[in-house]
């Protein structure tokens, strides 16, 4: 269990570790390709100090890697500060938002893939502006209005992902106490549900309610998401958050029980159809 910055600079270092290998390279010719001492090149692939953006692509240059996403996720890698070396649109909030939430929208942004389970309210992904102030409102007590303004642009803004091409695939788990707790008022809340019944249309969007009917279940213990990545290995992660942080959660055992507990979930959940169904009935009142 590591925080992001962390868990990035481990991922980033074996990913570089793997692309090293696949061009028949050793350390110490990676190394002098680039013109460094073969202990920078070590420190680097172990995660035990950073990289610079310059220095990775001076890596990937020398390894061959040509791949336009594939440089783009190791550059996003890069940064703990999650700017990943580009100035990514998220970029121009780095005095509003926290480290950890930049760190979050930069793997988000360079996911293929992404399942994660609400307990509490709407993926972000999936909020109406409306909605989505009021939840800001509620999370940040004590903002005045431009801040709330801000952040709620942002919440807005990394909905691109959706309508990205690719775009991102979500695959997401609703409790039902998401549905019935009232944001905002309930006009709000009405055309919040109407905003889910319109996504679950859309082919790269998958939504499941697990209704109060199921009982208990392995989700009552919080929250979480999972992140998959295409074109690389081993660098998928689960997101927790906590009240003031993050924790990523990236061995190969923790992944295991996350992706099998969603797996689970998803069983115990309604159909995709049903779950439209669902929500409809509960924007009517029923």
């Amino acid at each position: 269990m590591q925080h992001g910055p962390a868990v990035r600079r481990r991922k980033l270092g074996a990913e570089l570790r793997n692309l090293r290998a696949r061009a028949g390279l050793t350390s110490g010719e990676a190394a002098r390709l680039v013109g460094w001492h073969q202990s920078k090149v070590s420190r680097i692939e172990t995660g035990i100090s950073g990289s610079k953006p310059a220095d990775v692509r001076l890596l990937l240059d020398a390894y061959g890697v040509a791949d336009p996403q594939l440089r783009d996720l190791m550059m996003a890698l890069a940064a703990a500060d999650g700017s990943g070396g580009r100035d990514h649109w998220w970029h121009a909030y780095r005095g509003v938002l926290p480290p950890a939430y930049r760190d979050f929208i930069s793997l988000e942004s360079q996911a293929s893939a992404m399942r994660t389970l609400e307990t509490t309210v709407v993926p972000g992904l999936l909020q109406t502006r409306e909605y989505a102030r009021a939840v800001t409102r509620a999370a940040v007590e004590g903002s005045d209005e431009d801040q709330l303004d801000t952040l709620v642009e942002v919440r807005l803004a990394r909905q691109d992902v959706l309508r990205a091409q690719p775009p991102l695939e979500l695959c997401a788990v609703l409790d039902e106490a998401v549905l019935r707790r009232e944001v905002g008022g309930p006009e709000v809340m009405a055309r919040q549900l109407g905003r889910l019944v319109e996504a679950a249309r859309l082919p790269q969007v998958r939504l499941q309610v697990l209704p109060f009917a199921a009982g208990a279940h392995i989700g009552v213990t919080g929250p979480f998401v999972i992140f998959s990545f295409s074109r690389t290995s081993d660098l998928d992660v689960v997101v927790l958050d906590h009240l003031t942080s993050s924790l990523y959660l990236e061995r190969k055992e923790d992944l295991q029980a996350y992706t099998e507990a969603f797996n689970a979930l998803r069983a115990h959940a309604l159909s995709p159809g049903d779950s439209s169904d669902y929500i409809a009935a509960i924007a009517d009142g029923a």
